[in-house]
């Protein structure tokens, strides 16, 4: 890590190992020093690295699990679980397509 100060305390890859409700992210705990008047205490920290469209899920089945009177819980919890692999899919594309225009880029660079 280019950041001396900063360890990584735990990783959590959730991007190859999904969690069961499909959800998708790299999740770090990091120490980070906080520099106080009467010296530098570590805490730790969570840095939770996921995509925007990941990110949007996560909001979603965060109101489902913490709102009540959802009616169809069971149902809207299925539909987002694959929801949760479509949006896998659509990150893998989208990352593809990123890397044929960064590669083509390079190459007309390079003429």
């Amino acid at each position: 890590m280019a950041q001396p100060d900063v360890t990584v305390v735990q990783r959590k890859d959730y991007i190859e190992y999904p969690k069961e409700n499909g959800y998708r992210s790299l999740h770090l705990i990091v120490s980070v020093p906080i520099y106080l008047s009467s010296g530098t205490e570590n805490i730790d920290v969570e840095i939770q690295i996921r995509t925007i469209a990941m990110n949007f899920w996560a909001s979603v089945e965060h109101e489902l699990n913490y709102k009540k009177d959802v009616a169809n819980k069971t149902l809207l919890r299925e539909n987002l679980s694959q929801t949760a692999d479509d949006v896998s899919l659509l990150d893998r594309k989208m990352d593809r397509l990123r890397g044929r225009i960064w590669k083509s880029q390079s190459e007309n660079l390079r003429e």
